[in-house]
């Protein structure tokens, strides 16, 4: 796809914050989290930017901005927890939700060029995208006066009738899956209809654990945590890595040629039959041994690579969980490596260790005592901030790009903004392409941040896997 010069000094005229309150009535109490909502990690702000191109269907009195303004105020009465505020209780450390109608913080601003110029966020240079994103004005008040704001919202518009919608959600209340499902209510309360095609569930009460005498172990902890000679830093950059579907089925190729060989089977009328793995199961061994060479990690040291296991349609969970539930419903069971071995042992050893702990991840027995785990352990040791962890989130079915139709348009690209939480070196993201390359269906973009010379080493690995040969 062509695009125009790339713009380098973009600026916004940005309003004064306004407070978007619930359409309607809403109750007035204080909910609970669950234990998984509770994570001490979790407590972070997830940005995304949602990019809209202009469309015929945009008439001289749609004003995006007010649309979106509007819908919110509809949506906050399904979702009211949200217009809410979050507090850290000192009885005991958890968070909760003073739900009061306080409401969501909504900001507009105006740019100066056209979103083409930004290529609509859908190359390697994802700098313009902190511009984007929602950050929160109220951030050092909220946390001297102990709450934070669960949602927050701000909408660009372009010179060419574009614009973007850049959402911060606070990842304990939301996990992927919550947010998508939020914001296609907000979609579909922005294009005309009367209410969401699926109500908002809370119940956090289902995955609330017990105290354990038997937490689950994990073969690393601080002493033996692999170590960066870049990290720690503040200083990181931000790549976004497109790889196609041709691509991914030569390195499945190579991976199944590697454990036919291993096993002395020869089959040369059909390299694709044989042991099956996943597009993530293997982009994501290839991607975790590429960031720890990049990041130089000492040999003797360990690795862990924790896999998000989704528990929407965990078929363990008795009774399930109900549709319209919004809250974190996932374990992360963990892959761990001495880097020495993650370096040396066939790639396709490392894929069949990332798919059987996915397997681990779907039994009942892991899942509880993931749950009483978290509630036992209340201390976290952050070993994402010198590498040693990476924790590998595939957005690839979230639907965060579909659900978006608001009627006057229609998003185009969907990406998650470096910064806050996604912009750690400790998290990787597997989203699916965009909408404006056609090469790129069935592909994967990889987003990761690294220190400067990290990245340069990572891309050299990527483009290793990229080339055809």
């Amino acid at each position: 796809m062509a695009y125009e010069k790339p713009f380098l000094d973009l600026k916004l005229s940005v309003e004064d914050v306004i407070l978007v309150k619930p359409s309607k009535p809403t109750p007035s109490s204080v909910v609970s989290l669950s234990t998984i909502d509770n994570r001490p990690e979790l407590n972070s702000l997830c940005q995304t930017i949602h990019i809209f191109k202009p469309s015929n269907n945009i008439t001289l009195i749609d004003d995006p901005a007010l649309v979106i303004k509007e819908a919110l105020s509809e949506a906050l009465f399904y979702y009211y927890p949200l217009a809410g505020r979050l507090v850290k209780h000192a009885d005991d450390g958890k968070l909760r939700i003073h739900c009061n109608a306080y409401g969501v913080p909504f900001v507009e601003a105006i740019a100066n060029c056209k979103l083409s110029c930004l290529h609509y966020l859908d190359d390697s240079d994802t700098e313009n995208a902190k511009h984007l994103a929602f950050d929160n004005p109220f951030h050092q008040d909220d946390h001297k006066n102990g709450y934070q704001y669960p949602l927050g919202i701000k909408v660009t518009k372009f010179l060419c009738g574009g614009f973007t919608v850049g959402i911060g959600a606070s990842h304990a209340v939301f996990d992927g899956y919550g947010g998508s499902q939020f914001f296609q209510a907000l979609a579909e309360l922005a294009s005309g209809k009367s209410e969401p095609s699926v109500k908002p569930v809370w119940e956090r009460e289902r995955l609330n654990g017990s105290i354990t005498e038997h937490p689950l172990q994990t073969p690393m902890d601080e002493a033996s945590a692999a170590v960066s000679p870049y990290l720690p830093t503040t200083k990181l950059v931000h790549g976004c890595f497109k790889v196609d579907s041709e691509c991914i089925k030569r390195l499945k190729i190579s991976l199944i040629k590697e454990i036919n060989d291993s096993n002395n089977i020869i089959n040369d009328i059909d390299p694709l039959k044989g042991e099956s793995f996943t597009s993530f199961e293997a982009l994501g061994a290839y991607v975790w041994r590429s960031r720890t060479r990049a990041l130089k990690l000492n040999s003797d040291g360990k690795t862990s690579l924790a896999i998000v296991v989704g528990l929407r349609r965990n078929h363990s969970l008795v009774p399930p969980l109900p549709e319209g539930y919004y809250g974190n419903a996932f374990v992360d069971p963990k892959v761990v490596l001495s880097v020495k071995e993650l370096n040396e042992k066939p790639l396709s050893h490392v894929v069949k260790m990332i798919k059987e702990t996915k397997k681990l991840g779907f039994s009942r027995e892991y899942v509880m005592n993931a749950v009483d785990t978290k509630e036992t352990q209340t201390e976290h040791f952050d070993y994402q901030g010198i590498g040693a962890s990476m924790v590998l989130s595939n957005w690839m079915h979230l639907g965060m790009l579909e659900n978006m139709d608001i009627g006057c348009a229609k998003p185009v690209n969907m990406i998650p903004a470096p910064c806050d939480m996604f912009g750690t070196v400790g998290v990787c993201i597997f989203s699916a392409s965009s909408d404006l390359d056609p090469s790129m269906n069935g592909g994967v973009r990889i987003f990761v941040s690294l220190p400067s010379d990290a990245m340069s080493k990572f891309k050299e690995e990527m483009e290793l896997l990229l080339v055809k040969p």
